[in-house]
């Protein structure tokens, strides 16, 4: 019976290690799936619909072949399309079949932003890619993109696009009870073995001599001889049957050696994908909840995104400053943030030991609050710490975007205090809707904060919005009436009898910009200017810039009859609170820079 149970153990191994091997190669998928992706080359741009990218789940591995210059890089395919809508492209969607891909020729659906629709304009460096690459000849690389994105090819967007493309996806084709299957064989191969061993060695014990059970009757003769034999040592002739050398059990046993060893051996070669993976269930941590309001469009960047704006930006302001480029500078900052950096460019060419503005910080970037919204202009506020341990600084900044084809340009920059704290933001996942200028829902409408303010400068404690404002806590407000008492000491120094300065403020002619806050607030950027005049009382009495060289540089004067105005800018964060809350608007950081002079009329 033993033998019987060693083949079925014996059939069971074999059934079960053929199984496991057969899962492990005639029976195993393919790897991956691969789609070929050929095009005419007739346009410069070719679109890859997110579609096309996620018709398959799984990493999406991109090859691009071409004889030149090969450019690819992703983004939201709405993005995208909006960027390549003043240009005919090849248009790569998905098929009837869920297989395949189709392509179509999509015409320019809008005027080339530079009135030139055959003006080719190369891909490399746009703001709106989430990520680039270039290569010459091809480029691989492994993505996994959602299916609201997409990706662009190009060559320089002037020369045809590449026109082979072939896209690869993993297909999960690991055989999990391939190594059970073979491991479970091996052991049903040992246990056959066992058996057959036990079998074989039951056998041998049945055929040996048994001793009787009944003494000898006494009347039957015994023999002496062969007593005699015994006595003296001699030994027989006949050979015992384990002097023949018959296989006993502990040579059989070495027929299991190799038998285990294939088994052990198939095993070694089953990788991680041959055994089921039981993944370890820790317990879930309870996490914030952002509930995004519904219909609400998706941030303009994220967070990578808008770190490398940010060094873009930082780099570009950087070689204008050792330039003196306002035209450079220009690609990059606009409004008041331009503004103040042409004159700063003029006092430095006419007064060589004039100190540059603060270079703008690259990185880090601490804050990334994007506007959400898919059409122009957009807004990004950023929140950016000086990497320079000797003199660090938190700058605040509007970042804005005219169209698809421009770049992110700093129209408002300030400094935040170490002790200014943030309101609540929404993450930069979930990003800010711009709010109004003329919104009703805030205590105090953006359009309307620059004129409160600038009346408080004029007014003091007698401005109708007083009240409206945290004056315990804003630091500007001080600053600004000692720049005041300095000037008027400076001026009575050497003409108190024969001169006067006056002050003034007032709405600065930039836009303001407000992002909303998670409170229903808003942080409100405003421009407002601070003009100081000194006429002289004596007709005959001049106003002389003896000590005032900026002011001499922007007149190209040295003295004047009628007077001086200087006016300042200054670029101010708000944090304003929503209608209905109880607290004031407060400061949250600025930046004053010398604007104009010019002589009094």
């Amino acid at each position: 019976m033993r033998f019987v149970w060693a083949v079925v153990a014996f059939v069971i191994a074999a059934a079960m290690i053929g199984a496991g091997i057969a899962q492990r190669t005639v029976f195993q998928g393919p790897a991956e799936a691969t789609e070929a992706i050929q095009t005419d080359g007739s346009t410069a741009y070719t679109l890859i619909d997110g579609a096309v990218l996620t018709s398959l789940p799984g990493a999406q591995s991109l090859r691009v072949e071409g004889t030149g210059a090969v450019f690819v890089s992703y983004a939201r395919t709405s993005d995208v399309k909006a960027w390549l809508a003043d240009v005919p492209y090849t248009a790569v969607t998905p098929g009837g079949d869920p297989d395949t891909a189709t392509t179509a020729l999509v015409p320019a659906s809008t005027a080339a932003p530079s009135g030139d629709a055959t003006t080719a304009r190369t891909p490399v460096g746009s703001d709106l890619w989430l990520d680039e690459y270039q290569q010459t000849g091809s480029f691989s690389t492994t993505l996994q993109l959602p299916s609201d994105m997409s990706v662009l090819v190009a060559s320089d967007g002037s020369a045809p696009a590449p026109t082979n493309i072939t896209l690869t996806w993993p297909i999960d084709n690991s055989t999990p009870w391939a190594g059970p299957l073979i491991a479970g064989g091996g052991v049903a191969l040992l246990a056959g073995i066992v058996l057959y061993l036990l079998g074989i060695l039951h056998v041998r014990r049945s055929r040996r001599p048994r001793r009787k059970g009944l003494p000898l009757p006494v009347t039957e003769p015994i023999s002496i001889a062969d007593t005699d034999a015994e006595a003296k040592g001699v030994i027989s002739s006949t050979p015992s049957r384990r002097s023949l050398g018959a296989p006993g059990p502990r040579r059989r046993s070495l027929i299991a050696v190799p038998a285990v060893g294939v088994s052990l051996a198939l095993l070694s070669g089953c990788s991680a994908d041959a055994w089921p993976q039981i993944a370890a269930s820790d317990t879930p941590s309870a996490s914030p909840t952002v509930i995004v309001p519904e219909g609400q469009f998706p941030p303009v960047v994220t967070e990578s995104q808008a770190a490398r704006i940010v060094s873009r930006i930082s780099a570009t302001v950087a070689q204008a400053d050792s330039a003196m480029d306002e035209n450079a500078a220009a690609t990059r900052l606009t409004g008041p943030a331009l503004a103040e950096r042409k004159t700063n460019y003029a006092l430095r060419k006419a007064i060589p030991d004039r100190p540059a503005l603060p270079a703008i910080p690259a990185e880090p970037v601490q804050i990334t609050l994007p506007q959400t919204t898919e059409g122009w202009p957009r807004t990004v506020m950023t929140v950016v710490e000086s990497a320079d341990a000797t003199a660090p600084t938190t700058s605040i900044m509007m970042m804005t975007q005219d169209d698809p084809w421009s770049e992110y340009r700093v129209s408002y920059i300030g400094n935040l205090e170490a002790s200014t704290n943030l309101p609540e933001l929404a993450a930069p996942y979930v990003g800010a809707t711009q709010v109004p200028p003329d919104s009703s829902f805030l205590v105090m409408a953006p359009n309307k904060i620059a004129t409160a303010y600038a009346d408080l400068i004029n007014n003091g404690q007698n401005s109708a919005s007083w009240g409206s404002f945290d004056t315990a806590n804003d630091l500007l407000l001080p600053a600004i009436e000692e720049n005041k008492k300095n000037r008027t000491d400076e001026l009575n120094q050497t003409g108190k009898d024969t001169a006067q300065i006056s002050f003034s403020a007032a709405a600065g002619p930039a836009s303001p910009i407000a992002l909303a806050t998670l409170d229903t607030g808003a942080i409100v950027a405003v421009n407002v200017y601070e003009s100081d005049t000194a006429k002289p009382t004596n007709p005959d009495a001049v106003i002389k810039l003896d000590n005032n060289p900026a002011v001499k540089a922007l007149t190209g004067v040295d003295q004047s009859a009628t007077g001086f105005t200087t006016t300042y800018t200054d670029q101010i964060f708000f944090y304003v609170p929503s209608q209905g809350s109880n607290d004031k608007i407060r400061l949250l950081g600025y930046r004053s820079s010398l604007l104009e002079a010019k002589v009094s009329p």
